[in-house]
């Protein structure tokens, strides 16, 4: 092996590149992990996912010849809502294949994110957060305050429906749950009730994300 391949093959963290498979299949890494940050920036010392980092590598992903697929990793407590969804929709409309995998949690935005790929996976021990969208800090009780939430949550909803198999009358009914999250409402899964109720494709873990991707790349 010369030099070259072999650097090539052994890419550095910093860049979320790996390349694997002797017969020079090569996919990018994307992690999407603790809180989506958005437009304001979240305190130091929180583990935290840059939007503006990962539309370039989305895009750059898209553009290179040398890439056959991406895998997005996550395990995140949600976040900014915005971007969460730009995020989705760029993902959403890569014509690379793409396989999503959850570990840990796929909570709150972290949801479109999962099911913008094109086939997505969630281990048995991760976990999934279903509730309306919120805001922290200072509302004006009006009614276009009211308005504005309603066609977020239409946005995010919209987004769900089209990209998995679960039914509408399901998924607001788990959202708007008074009963199963203390002081909240909402609901949480686990990762086979997630892929029972047609959120998620399926279950499975790196090896069959991995599996996936190649025969999509097909």
């Amino acid at each position: 092996m010369s030099e070259e391949t072999q650097n090539e093959q052994t890419a550095s963290a910093n860049d979320g590149m790996a390349y694997v498979g002797n017969d020079g299949f090569v996919i990018d890494c994307i992690t999407v992990i603790g809180q989506v940050e958005g437009h304001y920036s979240l305190p130091a010392g929180q583990k935290a996912t840059k939007y503006e980092h990962l539309i370039p590598r989305i895009i750059a992903c898209e553009e290179n010849e040398k890439i056959n697929g991406l895998l997005l990793i996550l395990n995140t407590v949600g976040g900014d809502v915005e971007a969460g969804l730009a995020i989705s929709e760029l993902i959403a409309t890569m014509k690379k294949p793409t396989v999503s995998l959850v570990l840990g949690g796929g909570h709150s935005i972290g949801i479109p994110l999962a099911v913008s790929a094109k086939k997505s996976f969630i281990v048995p021990s991760a976990t999934m957060t279903l509730h309306p969208v919120r805001m922290n800090g200072l509302v004006i009780g009006v009614e276009q305050s009211f308005e504005y939430f309603r066609r977020m949550q239409q946005r995010v909803n919209d987004f769900i429906y089209t990209h998995s198999k679960i039914d509408e009358g399901e998924l607001e009914k788990m959202m708007f749950d008074t009963s199963d999250i203390v002081a909240d409402i909402g609901t949480i899964i686990s990762g086979t009730q997630a892929v029972e109720c047609g959120l998620i494709d399926e279950l499975g873990g790196i090896s069959a994300a991995l599996k996936a991707l190649r025969k999509l790349s097909e």
